[in-house]
């Protein structure tokens, strides 16, 4: 029996494609398109490209073991060459993606983790300082320079993470300008520009620390240290443009993804009095009356593990993953041609009724113990090319969560936020205001 066409979504323009309605809100077209077809459906996009929709867990699973073998991961992330350059990571080829990769991964390894929850609790400490007793902020607005300066504390140093002022996070929010997956990379677009003009900024802020570091090591070796002195196969020094790449990957990734998730996290317990209580509960036996996390209690604030897996799944802030079918592929009965674009999103492989119980509510308690779906949890990617620092990002997220909380009492002034509009992250909107007071009962 030959394979089947995919089917297609209706009402596509001409030239455009779907485009426009994609562009303005993409999780409620996905949600439509997959509510008519099922779960694989084609659509069309710019100048006559196409994408084949992939929606649960074993599709999932193809996608990533599928990678590159018959799906490119290089060809659907276009954008990512426009915004790092022609030999960085996906595109320098597989044996220079797995050499660059190489010189992160020793600064991720699990045994270095804890060595990273004073740096994550000192930024939290200085962040409340400037906080005050009482107010309000917007989340976007304040959590993205505090993961920022963590970011830049934890990987580049204290010394440098001194001279960060809020222009950088703008700089950040211009370069991220240039994530997008639909529009073609040769449009002049002043979005574009703009992303151009900020990665120039940020490789002049990064490009002195290498130098440094190299001409004054520091012992025992940090993150940077580790960077600045790791070798080729050959024994030599890595580029210094290379490694400028990787630090400002670094910093704009878990800038771009660990604020959002922070964000939600909060929204999520607010919304949500009962694990609230359950959490505050646990916080309390654990921490006591300290209102800081030391690395002894990581481990033992399990609940917030759970929290932190159900923010996932009902907000993961990358709402699409991308790849390229470089030939023909028969998938589940149907024909993915070569030369399509080959979409899964976790945004609605979460939401699934048959893999997730009440899928729409929030029970952290559905992480605990039970037997998961493989594949079906997939916020921070999955296979050969899943999220590298993701273990450092859930630290991250445990240790401000758990110490804001300690400190403050939180009211959510947005009843109902929405994540970001458009083809972007998905951060809560940017007018998400909440409310705080300080806590008298735990000792600052």
């Amino acid at each position: 029996m030959s394979a089947k066409h995919v089917p297609a979504f209706e009402h596509a323009w001409p030239v455009l494609g779907h485009a426009i309605p994609f562009a303005r809100d993409p999780i409620a077209f996905l949600d439509k398109a997959h509510e008519e077809c099922g779960p694989v459906f084609e659509l069309r996009l710019p100048v006559g490209r196409r994408a084949v929709v992939l929606i649960g867990p074993s599709h999932n699973r193809f996608f990533f073991e599928e990678t590159d073998k018959r799906l490119s991961i290089m060809e659907a992330y276009a954008y990512f060459k426009r915004m790092f350059s022609d030999d960085f990571f996906y595109f320098g080829g597989a044996e220079a993606y797995q050499r660059q990769r190489n010189i992160i991964l020793p600064c991720f390894k699990s045994t270095r983790l804890p060595d990273y929850v004073e740096v994550i609790a000192d930024e939290t400490e200085r962040f409340m300082a400037r906080l005050g007793d009482e107010g309000e902020f917007n989340l976007v607005d304040e959590f993205g320079p505090l993961v920022m300066h963590v970011a830049a504390h934890a990987f580049l140093g204290r010394e440098f993470r001194e001279t960060l002022g809020r222009e950088v996070f703008e700089e950040m929010r211009h370069f991220s300008e240039g994530m997008d997956p639909i529009t073609p990379a040769w449009m002049p677009l002043p979005k574009f520009a703009r992303s151009r003009k900020a990665r120039e900024s940020l490789h002049a802020r990064f490009r002195p620390l290498i130098a440094e570091r190299r001409a004054h090591a520091v012992s025992p070796p940090d993150f940077l240290q580790t960077m600045a002195d790791a070798v080729d196969e050959n024994g030599n020094l890595h580029e210094e443009g290379i490694l400028i790449d990787l630090i400002l990957l670094l910093v704009w990734a878990g800038h771009e993804t660990t604020a959002g998730h922070v964000s939600w996290t909060l929204i999520d317990l607010l919304q949500n009095p009962a694990a609230m209580e359950k959490l505050l509960a646990q916080q309390q036996e654990v921490l006591g009356e300290r209102g800081t996390v030391v690395r002894e209690d990581v481990r033992q604030l399990t609940y917030m593990d759970l929290v932190l897996q159900e923010t996932e799944r009902l907000h993961p802030v990358a709402w699409m993953l991308m790849r390229h079918a470089t030939e023909d592929i028969e998938h589940d009965g149907y024909l993915i041609e070569a030369g399509t674009d080959v979409f899964i999103s976790p945004w609605l492989s979460h939401r699934l009724p048959d893999v997730f119980e009440q899928p729409e509510r929030y029970m952290p308690e559905r992480f605990d113990g039970r037997r998961q779906v493989a594949h079906s949890l997939i916020g921070f990617g999955g296979g050969r090319h899943r999220c590298t620092g993701v273990n450092f990002a859930k630290l991250e997220m445990k240790v401000i969560i758990t110490m804001l909380l300690a400190r403050y009492d939180f009211t959510l002034l947005t009843p109902d936020p929405q994540p970001a509009s458009g083809p972007v992250t998905k951060w809560p909107e940017s007018t998400t205001r909440v409310a705080y007071r300080r806590r008298g009962t735990l000792a600052d």
